[in-house]
């Protein structure tokens, strides 16, 4: 049997997303950064630590943005095979609620229509949609803000199959190093390894919506993370960069098939405003 679902209900959800994720660090996240700071021994990444949370307590009780970069739409959709959508078309509606929500909450909007000639599109629209067709009658809705500073520190490299992980660990410590303070850890990573290039790009956003305090449900790539985590740790970048052991507040790795032939690894660095939200119609 179909579930009828209008496109206005995803429209309304996109909406109160994005006021949430603007103005609300979760909870997870804040946490991570409690547990940092009191493992802290830099006093300059204390304070650091500190001013974070300071400033994310002043945006979720005045809700004003929790960065002046309210960064570009990323949604991720998994739409139900037996979901019949009436109503607009979806990528309008999901657009229509990111203009809404971007006027209503003041947040700045950054989205130029063209790269090259960079004439603001003044609505923060297009967002950036991923769709799946999934098995059921749900929607699930997975929305992601992303700021342009930690952005130009996306990497990807081609390994090759040979390589051992040690070099795909190495590589991640690499960039994280000469990214430096300009990403503004702690660093939330993530990492996507396998499928063709555009896929491995894709899995590293995706990967961090996994969210702040999770682990791999594989044991291997449980293990994978921590030890990349800890060598993140190591480095001293710290907090805005700083100095200190806290620059990255979690390692999520999201993998797919690969060609026998190649191996990429992608990353995207995430800021510590750490911003996402997830519903299910």
């Amino acid at each position: 049997m179909k579930k009828e679902l209008h496109t206005d209900r995803i429209r309304e959800k996109v909406i109160s997303l994005i006021r949430e994720a603007s103005f609300d660090l979760p909870v997870q996240v804040r946490d991570c950064f409690r547990r940092m700071r009191d493992a802290e021994t830099s006093p300059v990444a204390r304070v650091t630590l500190d001013v974070i949370l300071e400033n994310a307590d002043i945006a979720a009780s005045r809700e004003i943005a929790l960065c002046q970069d309210c960064g570009a739409v990323v949604v991720f959709l998994e739409l139900g095979q037996d979901v019949c959508l009436e109503g607009p078309a979806l990528e309008d509606a999901v657009n229509s609620g990111v203009e809404e929500a971007y006027r209503k909450y003041n947040l700045r909007k950054s989205i130029v229509g063209d790269p090259l000639r960079r004439t603001n599109t003044g609505t923060n629209t297009p967002s950036f949609i991923h769709t799946d067709i999934v098995a059921g009658d749900r929607v699930r809705i997975s929305l992601y803000l992303k700021g342009g500073g930690s952005e130009n520190m996306s990497s990807l490299r081609m390994f090759r199959p040979t390589d051992p992980v040690e070099t795909i660990i190495d590589y991640i410590e690499e960039t994280v190093i000469e990214a430096g303070p300009n990403p503004c850890p702690p660093l939330f990573v993530g990492v996507g390894i396998g499928g063709p290039a555009d896929v491995a790009m894709i899995n590293a956003k995706r990967a961090v919506l996994r969210g702040a305090g999770t682990e791999h449900p594989d044991p291997y790539y449980r293990d994978l993370e921590k030890r990349i985590l800890e060598r993140l740790n190591s480095t001293g970048v710290g907090p805005l960069g700083f100095g200190g052991g806290a620059t990255a507040g979690g390692v999520f790795i999201k993998t797919a098939p690969a060609h026998i032939a190649t191996l990429p690894v992608a990353l995207n660095l995430n800021c510590h405003s750490f911003r996402y939200r997830t519903v299910e119609l």
